[in-house]
């Protein structure tokens, strides 16, 4: 098989369609639809379940994905090292992000990074912890953001931490003026997310073994301060969050001081095309500016310089 029905099978399977997969590759459908069946003679089985909707993955073909993600993303990685020899900067950098990050980091880490390597290119994909995990597994992306408590088997870079912020509606009082105490937010309701997006903030309850009474189990973090907002609870973000947000809410510090740790972790450190390579230095620079800026939080973080 060949490096070109690799592609197409990806694309095929990314795009759900012969046709669409034919139009993003600038083919005919009869090519896209001629290089599969090659590719399921060449295996001895089916690769695809065609249907009226389109096509979707068969159980082998499941199996083979990540193989073939990961040969084009090495050929990928080929190409730029090679371009790198001859002086040439180029290539793709693909990126996986929660939502704090998404929001507030990466629009400035992309515009620098292009002004400084304009031909390569930079695809973003956000979602959950869990979401984040499983492309990178899979090579769906080639670097991604986590924090360093959801990361698992994972490598990973701590780059920053930023504090835990409790969020209250309008005219909640707090004992002490500026801040609040784990004890006085103990018999509150809460507004909380799934274990996949707040992998910190479930840390932080067991932490302080809260029996937590949640009025609201949501999937984002604009809609726990919507529902904060409109007196359904309290809830616990990172102050990330918070830089961003519009919402009709009041935010303290907690204290004592609690924090999320987050990074950026790979599959495999040693195998990084350059661009990509170049991508986490960049992000490690721009880790350490936004660590200036915060003193009393990153007071005693001295994170590693690699991997």
């Amino acid at each position: 098989m060949t490096l070109l029905e690799y592609r197409i099978f990806f694309t095929v399977t990314q795009q759900g369609s012969f046709a669409r997969a034919a139009q993003v590759l600038h083919l005919t459908p009869s090519a896209i639809s001629h290089a599969v069946s090659s590719m399921e003679e060449a295996c001895g089985f089916a690769l695809f379940v065609r249907g009226k909707g389109g096509v979707s993955l068969t159980r082998s073909g499941e199996a083979l994905y990540p193989v073939i993600r990961q040969v084009l993303s090495d050929d990928e990685a080929l190409g730029q090292t090679i371009d790198e020899l001859k002086g040439v900067q180029r290539g793709t950098v693909r990126i996986g992000t929660f939502n704090s990050v998404c929001m507030t980091w990466l629009p400035q880490i992309v515009i620098s990074y292009k002004k400084k390597f304009p031909g390569v290119e930079i695809e973003i994909n956000q979602g959950t912890y869990d979401d984040v995990i499983e492309w990178i597994k899979t090579g769906a992306v080639d670097l991604g953001f986590l924090s360093t408590k959801s990361t698992r088997e994972l490598t990973v870079r701590p780059l920053y931490r930023d504090r835990l912020m409790c969020v209250v509606p309008k005219g909640f009082r707090t004992r002490s003026p500026g801040f609040i105490t784990p004890e006085e937010m103990e018999h509150e309701t809460f507004v909380i997310q799934g274990d996949a997006t707040d992998a910190d903030i479930q840390a932080f309850l067991a932490k302080h073994r809260f029996s937590v009474r949640a009025s609201c189990r949501v999937l984002d973090d604009l809609s726990t301060l919507a529902m904060v907002e409109s007196g359904f609870g309290i809830c616990i973000v990172p102050s990330l969050i918070l830089e961003r947000a519009h919402a009709n809410v009041d935010a303290y510090p907690i204290e004592p001081l609690e924090y999320r740790e987050f990074g950026v972790a790979v599959q495999n450190p040693q195998m990084l095309a350059p661009a990509v390579r170049q991508m986490m230095e960049h992000i490690a620079s721009f880790a350490r500016a936004k660590r200036a800026e915060d003193p009393l939080t990153n007071a005693d973080f001295n994170p590693r310089d690699s991997f």
